[in-house]
């Protein structure tokens, strides 16, 4: 009998042990009675019937995420190669949502390479329709069109796209090189046009100061020039009402008018000598030279005197 007890004593706590089940935060289990769905269990302790009904999984529904890398081809035949993050979860926690998690695939490994080949596709699909030069720049549009293609298909299969993230675009090392020198050659030509403009620039501007300076100039030596006749022309009118003046003079006094001229003449001589400059400055000085000389110093003077009257 005391065995029989025992033994009783340790079957029914081998049956309370079993009766209880634990559920983990951010998880909900799926259990069975013969193979086929039961119910759902939430986080906390849990009551199951002990030897019939079992765990069949158990779902997480926290964020997941998983690290791709796979090659496209674009339309242009060039090869580009991805590495991708993908973050996803299960859509919510409801009991539909989450029987259709747990029986849509055989395991989490078929899910996983649906998934994968999902985006693969989606992202190849996409490339093979732009040209090299475009995919750098769209990645963003890459990623809205993955994301609007399988949110669909995930949803059916009760999850949730929540992000993708392409980290690294490259293409094969041929392309790159060809790649490096193409935006070399844009640099050369940009930098070559600037430097052209900047040397236009350059030359432009020194023409226009070349052609303000040389107008300046012009106009200085066309003043210079007015001065230098108003300066001659003020310089005769002194000298003729002198010459004028001086005759006026002789005439009164009863003296020849040729004493004036002969002053004029010696006094020109003397300031020859003194500013000269080493120049040879030849004269007439014979007497028929000194007269010829006066004679038309007297003409001078003679219509100087009747242009003032």
């Amino acid at each position: 009998m005391p065995i029989f007890y025992i033994i009783l004593g340790v079957f029914g706590f081998l049956v309370l042990l079993l009766s209880f089940v634990t559920i983990q935060q951010g998880t909900v289990g799926i259990t069975t009675i013969f193979g086929k769905y039961s119910r759902t269990l939430y986080p906390g302790l849990n009551f199951k019937i002990p030897f019939i009904e079992r765990v069949f999984k158990r779902i997480s529904v926290q964020n997941r995420s998983v690290e791709l890398g796979f090659q496209a081809v674009t339309i242009d035949q060039a090869n580009v190669n991805f590495t991708a993050m993908l973050l996803y979860s299960v859509l919510n926690s409801d009991e539909v949502n989450v029987k259709n998690v747990a029986f849509k695939f055989v395991n989490d490994q078929n899910f996983m390479a649906a998934l994968i080949r999902s985006v693969e596709g989606s992202v190849r699909a996409f490339v093979a329709t732009k040209k090299q030069s475009e995919i750098l720049s769209l990645r963003h549009e890459t990623v809205a069109m993955v994301k609007d293609q399988l949110d669909q298909t995930l949803e059916s299969w009760g999850y949730h796209l929540i992000d993708l993230q392409l980290n690294d675009i490259t293409f094969d090392e041929e392309v790159m090189r060809s790649m490096a020198k193409v935006v070399a050659s844009s640099n050369l030509k940009a930098a070559a046009e600037n430097e052209g403009q900047a040397l236009l620039i350059t030359k432009t501007k020194a023409a226009e100061a070349e052609g303000n300076a040389i107008k300046i100039a012009a106009q200085a030596e066309k003043e210079a020039a007015q001065l230098r006749g108003q300066g001659v022309a003020l310089f005769r009118e002194e000298v003729a009402k002198g010459m004028s003046h001086a005759a006026k003079m002789m005439q009164d006094s009863n003296l020849d008018a040729s004493l004036i001229l002969f002053s004029m003449w010696t006094e020109a001589v003397k300031n020859f000598a003194e500013h000269g400059e080493g120049n040879v400055i030849f004269l007439d000085g014979s007497t028929e030279g000194m007269q010829k000389t006066m004679r038309e110093m007297m003409a001078i003077s003679n219509m100087d005197v009747k242009n003032k009257k």
